[in-house]
């Protein structure tokens, strides 16, 4: 797989709220007293739904999301009637909340939308070129229970039987019938046991005494070896779609904080800042 780095989980996490928020047309879908509920509102609020409410079909998730619009709307109008628009807590969450969303909508514009194609093909380029090269090996085996059933198999084998006529007459495995056929496999996807001796071997050979794993005795004939091809473009292209997100993300982060000064006042909170960023990096 692709070496996959920290992706910075403030951006991705304040861009969830950004999902499906678009509406062709914002037409009003209820009415709470003088107060509306449009469309855009709507989707909103589907958007935002409880994870085990976004489960629901997309019929019922409307109507959750409606009902729970209807509940905000209901208390915002005695809210406001109240005069708690006025309330100073009110106004400083509803300032966090801006932000929040200047945030999210700046994002946006220069992350997600930003991100080329070519950008994208550029990094995996970039990530294949790094990654370390790997072999795999296409084997057959034949597996019995004891040391000296194998024993016997590998002298048949040295009088010149055929591995797989064997394979299919003795071998315990259920794939005998494949003649013992495993594919291709690369390292860490076989019991060590077995794996050691099967990328030591050279193509064409089989194993020269009985290789013992927790599933018995096995005799292993190497029929490939060649370099791993690396993960298809189409089979990663999100992961590193992120990862070129994340660094757009980062330079932007970087360029604001020499535009800007950040002074936190608080020792041990300056100090976990500090270390937070570091581990991003």
């Amino acid at each position: 797989m692709l070496r996959l780095h920290k992706i910075a989980l403030v951006a991705c996490v304040a861009f969830i709220g950004l999902q499906n928020q678009a509406s062709a047309e914002d037409a009003v879908v209820a009415k709470v007293g003088k107060l509306e509920i449009t469309q855009s509102e709507l989707d909103l609020a589907i958007a935002n739904l409880d994870p085990q409410l976004a489960q629901l079909p997309d019929e019922q998730k409307k109507i959750a999301a409606l009902s729970g619009a209807i509940d905000v709307k209901l208390l915002a109008g005695n809210a406001d009637g109240e005069g708690l628009k006025d309330d100073a807590e009110f106004k400083k969450r509803m300032q966090f909340i801006a932000d929040r969303e200047l945030h999210n909508i700046y994002f946006k514009k220069h992350v997600v939308d930003a991100v080329t194609e070519d950008e994208v093909k550029a990094r995996y380029d970039k990530e294949i070129a790094a990654l370390p090269k790997q072999v795999e090996v296409s084997a057959r085996h034949i597996l019995v229970k004891t040391e000296e059933e194998a024993k016997a198999i590998i002298a048949e084998l040295d009088a010149g039987k055929d591995f797989i006529e064997l394979a299919k007459a003795k071998s315990t495995d259920p794939n005998k019938s494949e003649g013992g056929d495993l594919g291709y496999f690369t390292k860490g996807r076989m019991v060590p046991e077995f794996e050691e001796v099967a990328f030591a071997m050279e193509k064409g050979t089989y194993s020269k005494t009985p290789v013992k794993t927790q599933f018995g005795f096995h005799v292993i004939k190497v029929e490939d070896k060649r370099d791993a091809a690396p993960p298809a473009y189409e089979t990663v292209a999100q992961q590193v779609r992120q990862l070129v997100m994340r660094d757009k993300y980062l330079a932007i982060i970087e360029r604001a904080k020499a535009e800007q000064k950040v002074e936190i006042l608080d020792e041990a909170l300056r100090k976990g800042y500090e270390d937070v960023n570091k581990a991003q990096q």
